[in-house]
């Protein structure tokens, strides 16, 4: 370049300069980018072929792009070189600015590294500055906003070979290609910004397009799903407000579903179901309760939470799942019923009585032997004991609280009518039912026992337990009662079961037997109905047999 026209060449050279950095910068790809810059080598600074080595994400560097040589362009495009090598090209040889030139004398040792390369034939220099085969120049490319030295990030190294006036570059062609490394880094790093952010807006859409797709498909599932779903808002002062309902699940409670968005499920869940619901409304919650319909009746519900995220950490929804159980629920009830209550009668059987009568009996402390003692040293109960002997059983100073803060059930004394109500137990036996079973057959003595049953059931107060023990025994549990009260109510039952019953057609009487005892705490329910059963055949044996039953 530096002939005696030099001027004229190097306008023209700045007019393809020019014209190559805006090529550069409006290619539509870092592939044609990269080609662009290879091309301008050859073409714009006049060298006969260039490469542009591009680092990697791994740090060796490769032939992305080559210009000049088609024959060298298919032998070395695409080929690594290791970092290693790269750095030793790149530490070596003579520094012009940002350049590196290796003479032949010095590149004879870089004939074995891994970079790829290419050979050029020709005679050996005659001039000083004449070109040699064998020597080789580099124009390093470092991120924009970083030239000079090893201050910046490697963004690529560009490779010239043999100027075409067959000289080495003086300091004009050497300002060129140190310029031209700069502007090419520029559009390199550029074209890279625009494939990311063409491969992010890529990204970003089909990452829309599955959301918009998730989106309908959730909303679709949650429209059309054949049991009840609800979203509602979680945690603040507004928790468990219905925000949006199915139409299953406003069928299922008969409500529409701008209505349902007035409400929370505390407001609709039965008020027995209100503990229920606060404990399972956390993420993964679940219960089985009742809630209200618009017509006031309650459905069984299995109710399943989980929680929804709007976004990356943003508001969180409760998805609520409603199944309607109220079928399998009835039977469960109906099973629970049948196995706790007297298929014939209907009412609560010898379990379900022992269970409700050791409910409320609690068992003898571990001391009850020490009182047994006591009372058997000083005459008298181990309660009634003078003061310091060591035990407070109303404050249980002693140590032992026995009862666990159970109210204790007591038994009225006998002979005193001191106001004390205890746990009545009515043992009932009826007189005169065989009779009517081996004369009547067995459907009469049925229809007996149902009367009966009812009799027994009205005659007693809300609260009140009756049982049938089993064949032609009933139990009633009757809390709260004196002694007096106790024979009042044995003997209004025994006249309202004396009446006459209709049973196959006919007429038919029979009589009662009653035995009342008294539960406390201490005893066992077997120990209870033992006690009330001797006491009721000691009153059948004391009445004439004729007065037994009437007819």
């Amino acid at each position: 370049m530096e002939t005696e026209s030099e001027p004229y060449v190097r306008l023209a050279s700045l007019r393809q300069l020019h014209q190559v950095m805006a090529d550069m910068n409006t290619a539509r790809s870092l592939a044609d980018t990269l080609q662009t810059v290879a091309d301008g080598a050859v073409q714009a600074l006049g060298y006969e072929m260039a490469a542009v080595n591009l680092v990697r994400q791994d740090g060796d560097l490769v032939v992305a792009a080559f210009s000049g040589n088609s024959a060298a362009e298919a032998l070395i495009t695409g080929r690594v070189g290791s970092r290693e090598s790269w750095d030793r090209r790149l530490n070596m040889g003579e520094r012009w600015g940002d350049l590196v030139f290796i003479p032949h004398t010095e590149g004879w040792v870089l004939d074995d590294d891994d970079v790829p390369q290419w050979y050029t034939e020709g005679p050996a220099p005659r001039f000083e500055d004449e070109w040699h085969p064998s020597d080789r120049l580099f124009a390093p490319m470092y991120t924009p906003g970083v030239q000079g030295g090893n201050c910046g990030e490697l963004l690529g190294v560009i490779s010239v070979d043999r100027p075409r006036n067959g000289r080495r570059p003086g300091a004009w062609g050497r300002e060129a290609l140190q310029m031209y490394a700069f502007q090419a880094a520029i559009a390199i790093s550029n074209a890279r910004l625009r494939a990311n952010m063409q491969r992010a807006l890529v990204r970003l859409e089909r990452e829309q397009q599955a959301l918009r797709a998730s989106e309908e498909s959730f909303r679709q599932a949650f429209e059309y799903a054949p049991s009840g779903m609800a979203i509602a808002e979680m945690g603040g002062d507004q928790h468990g407000r219905i925000l949006r309902t199915n139409d299953a699940l406003c069928r299922l409670l008969g409500r529409p579903a701008s209505a349902m968005r007035r409400y929370s499920f505390a407001d609709l869940v039965h008020p027995e179901d209100v503990g229920t619901l606060l404990r399972t409304s956390a993420e993964g919650g679940r219960a089985e309760l009742r809630l209200g319909r618009r017509d006031g009746t309650y459905v069984w519900v299995s109710l399943r939470n989980s929680v929804v995220a709007d976004a990356a950490d943003g508001p969180r929804f409760l998805l609520t799942h409603v199944e309607d159980i109220e079928e399998r629920k009835r039977r469960e009830l109906q099973l629970a019923h049948r196995a706790s209550h007297d298929s014939l009668t209907g009412l609560p059987n010898s379990a379900e009585l022992r269970s409700r009568l050791s409910a409320r009996l609690c068992q003898r402390p571990a001391h009850a032997g020490a009182l047994d003692s006591l009372d058997a040293a000083y005459g008298h109960p181990a309660f009634d004991l003078p003061a310091g002997h060591g035990f407070d059983f109303a404050s249980g100073t002693d140590g032992f609280d026995a009862y666990d803060h159970h109210v204790h059930t007591v038994a009225p004394e006998e002979g005193r009518d001191d106001g004390t109500k205890g746990l009545a137990v009515l043992f009932c036996d009826l007189d005169g039912f065989k009779s009517i079973n081996d004369r009547f057959g067995h459907n009469a003595g049925d229809a007996v026992l149902i009367e009966v049953a009812r009799r027994l059931s009205n005659g007693v107060r809300d609260g009140d337990t009756v049982a049938r023990l089993g064949g032609d025994e009933f139990v009633i549990l009757a809390d709260g009662l004196g002694r007096a009260d106790a024979q009042d109510l044995a003997v209004r039952l025994r006249n309202e079961i004396i009446q006459p019953i209709r049973a196959e057609g006919r007429a038919v009487r029979v009589g009662a037997s009653f035995g009342i005892g008294w539960a406390h705490c201490g005893m066992t329910a077997d120990e209870v109905l033992k006690s009330a059963d001797e006491r009721m055949y000691v009153e059948k044996r004391s009445r004439p047999k004729q007065h037994r039953r009437a007819g």
